[in-house]
């Protein structure tokens, strides 16, 4: 920290983080895709807002309060999709239900995010440059690995800071976030 009680703005995102059970699970279909695909390793996880430039406190701060007006919700999965981008080459996407689209909206207002794009619930499996041939082999992959995936359900009940601007090649997640806090939802 610097003498005047600032850190330098960093680039964070806040994530959604599955309890054990979803984790564990997630966690070994991501392996086996790492496996056979390549690319770096990442915890589970869903973005519930993205990357935004702040210093340490203020993100802090804002992850605080956006947790204490956020009631645990349910994230259902939708299916298996394959993405255009690096962070979402094959990913579960959510239902877009209420409660997982207030949520995140809730808390962009408290980083003060304004989405480019509206948002997309999900989680990620394999983050990479593949071909869409390859993406699709994935993406089939995982229905093979867990053939009950489509039907998984989970509770969020915590939030994390990330610290998002790290090379994409070194794995995100447990060195680069931390203050996982639960929601109260005291809105």
């Amino acid at each position: 920290m610097d003498p005047a009680g600032q850190s330098p703005e960093e680039m964070y995102s806040v994530w959604a983080l599955p309890p054990e059970p979803a984790r564990d699970r997630l966690g070994s279909i991501m392996a086996g895709l790492r496996a056979a695909h390549g690319g770096p390793a990442f915890d589970p996880h869903a973005t519930v807002v993205g990357a935004i430039r702040l210093c340490r406190s203020a993100a802090i701060e804002a992850l605080r309060a956006a947790a204490a007006g956020v009631r645990p919700y349910t994230a259902r999965v939708a299916g298996v999709a394959r993405g255009d981008f690096f962070y979402q080459c094959v990913y579960l996407l959510f239902e877009p239900t209420p409660e997982v689209m207030k949520a995140s909206d809730h808390c962009c207002g408290h980083f003060g995010h304004q989405r480019s794009t509206p948002y997309m619930p999900h989680v990620s499996l394999l983050y990479g440059d593949l071909t869409d041939e390859e993406k699709e082999v994935a993406r089939k992959r995982v229905e093979e690995m867990d053939k009950e995936i489509c039907a998984m359900q989970f509770e969020i009940s915590k939030l994390a800071l990330c610290r998002t601007d790290i090379p994409r090649t070194k794995a995100w997640g447990h060195g680069n976030w931390w203050r996982p806090t639960t929601l109260r939802g005291s809105d």
